[in-house]
C-alpha cells in the first residue's frame, strides 16, 4: 500500500471524525421571549350593583275645579312651567257673584232681625223687673233674641261659603312644575266638586328633584342586610346611601343622588323589593317616565389592585396572571377578580402591589420559562379613552 493512499485515508477519517464531533454538540438555546410588564395600580375601589328603573315625579296633581260651570278662559301655555298659585282657568263668575250678593243681603236682614230681637229682650228684662209682663213673655223674647243671633251666624257662614265658591271660579296651580295640555277649552261646561265625576282639566308634575324607582332582587336585599349586620355597608333602611343614574342615551352614570326610601315588604309575585333614589334636575331636561339605569354601592370602599383585563388568563375557569419572578422567570398566580373600573380589572386577591404583571407577550411566555421583561405603565391612553366612553361598569 502506497504512502499517498495512507495519507488520503487518514485525512478522510479525520474529516469524518470532525463531522461526527460537530453533530454531537448540543444545539444553542433559543433567546428568552420578550414580554412587557407593568405594576398593578393600587387605589380605593367601590363596587356597584346596577338596576333598571323609571323616573317619577315627587308631586303629581290632577287639576280639577271645586265648582261647576262654564270655562270662561284658559290662562296658561300648554307644556310650560308654572309656579304655585298661578291662574290656570277661569270659570264663569256671574252665577257665583250673584250668590255672594244674595248671601250678603241675607246677612244684612239677619243682622237687623237680631238687633231688633236683642232690643225687645232688653226691654222685656226691664218690664219683668217691674212685674209689667209675665215671666213666660220675658223668656220668649230672650229666646227669640238668641235664635236671631244664631240665624245671623248661619247667614254669615253662608256668605263665606258663597265667597269661597266665587274664589274657586279661579283655578290656580297647587304646585310648582310643568303643566300638561288643557283637557277642556273655553266655553265647555265642567263638573266640579269633590266627586269622582269632577272634570279633569289638566295635570301638573314637579321636575326638580325627580325620583327613580327601581326593583332590587331578594338576593341582593338579603346580602345588603347581612353586610349591615357585619358592619361592611350601611343599609338604606337606616340611612341614605349614594346612588348614580344614567338615562338610556347616556354613557357612564353622570347623575349623582341618594337612595332615600326602601319599601317595607318584598313583592312575592316578582321576588323583588321596591326602592327609590332621588336626583337633582336643575335644567329640567329629565322627565317622569324616562327609563334609567341606577347603581348603588355593593360593598364598602376597599383598597384594590387594578390591571389590564387582557393580562388575565383562564385555566379551567380559574383566572390567573403571569408575573415575572426572580431571575426573570414567569410565574403563574391564581387571582380573584372583580369588576372593571376605569377600563382596568379589579383584582381582589392573589397579587401584590410590587408584582411585575406580564401584560403583552403572553402567547410566548409560560410558567417556569425565562423571559426578557420590559417595563411599561399599566394604564394606557387607549384604556383611559375606553373608560371615558364606556363608563365604570
Amino acid at each position: 500500500m502506497s504512502k499517498n493512499y495512507l495519507a488520503v485515508l487518514s485525512l478522510t477519517l479525520l474529516s469524518l471524525l470532525a463531522a461526527c464531533g460537530k453533530q454531537r454538540q448540543p444545539p444553542a438555546a433559543p433567546p428568552a421571549p420578550a414580554v412587557t410588564t407593568a405594576l398593578p395600580i393600587a387605589q380605593k375601589v367601590t363596587e356597584w350593583d346596577e338596576f333598571t328603573g323609571r323616573l317619577a315625579s315627587p308631586e303629581t296633581v290632577d287639576v280639577r275645579a271645586r265648582v261647576s260651570g262654564y270655562i270662561d278662559k284658559v290662562h296658561f301655555k300648554e307644556g310650560a312651567d308654572v309656579q304655585q298659585g298661578d291662574l290656570l282657568f277661569t270659570i264663569d263668575r256671574r252665577p257665583y257673584q250673584a250668590a255672594v250678593d244674595r248671601a250678603k243681603a241675607e246677612v244684612g236682614a239677619a243682622r237687623a232681625r237680631a238687633e231688633l230681637a236683642r232690643g225687645e229682650a232688653k226691654r222685656a228684662e226691664n218690664l219683668a223687673a217691674s212685674k209689667a209682663i209675665s215671666t213666660d213673655a220675658y223668656e220668649t223674647r230672650v229666646k227669640t233674641a238668641a235664635q236671631a243671633d244664631e240665624a245671623l251666624l248661619a247667614a254669615e257662614a253662608a256668605a263665606r261659603s258663597a265667597e269661597l265658591e266665587l274664589e274657586f271660579t279661579q283655578v290656580r296651580a297647587a304646585i310648582t312644575g310643568r303643566i300638561s295640555n288643557a283637557r277642556v277649552t273655553s266655553g265647555n261646561l265642567i263638573t266640579g266638586g269633590n266627586t269622582q265625576n269632577a272634570t279633569l282639566l289638566t295635570t301638573i308634575v314637579s321636575l326638580d328633584p325627580l325620583y327613580c324607582y327601581f326593583e332590587a332582587d331578594e338576593a341582593s336585599a338579603l346580602r345588603y342586610r347581612q353586610w349591615h349586620r357585619e358592619g361592611k355597608r350601611t343599609s338604606a333602611l337606616f340611612g341614605n346611601i349614594p346612588a348614580e343614574m344614567a338615562l338610556g342615551n347616556e354613557q357612564g352614570f353622570p347623575h349623582k343622588g341618594q337612595v332615600d326610601f326602601v319599601d317595607n315588604q318584598v313583592n312575592p309575585a316578582t321576588g323583588t323589593i321596591r326602592a327609590r333614589a332621588v336626583f337633582e334636575n336643575p335644567d329640567r331636561l329629565m322627565a317622569p317616565g324616562f327609563f334609567a339605569r341606577v347603581r348603588i354601592p355593593g360593598v364598602a370602599e376597599y383598597e384594590g389592585l387594578l390591571i389590564r383585563d387582557s393580562a388575565i388568563g383562564s385555566d379551567q375557569g380559574r383566572p390567573y396572571v403571569l408575573v415575572v419572578g426572580s431571575n426573570d422567570v414567569a410565574v403563574a398566580r391564581n387571582v380573584k377578580t372583580g369588576p372593571i373600573v376605569n377600563g382596568l380589572r379589579v383584582v381582589r386577591e392573589g397579587l401584590q402591589s410590587d408584582d411585575r404583571v406580564i401584560v403583552t407577550g403572553l402567547m410566548s411566555a409560560r410558567p417556569g420559562l425565562k423571559v426578557a421583561p420590559q417595563g411599561a405603565p399599566m394604564s394606557t391612553n387607549a384604556i383611559l379613552a375606553s373608560s371615558q366612553s364606556q363608563g365604570a361598569k
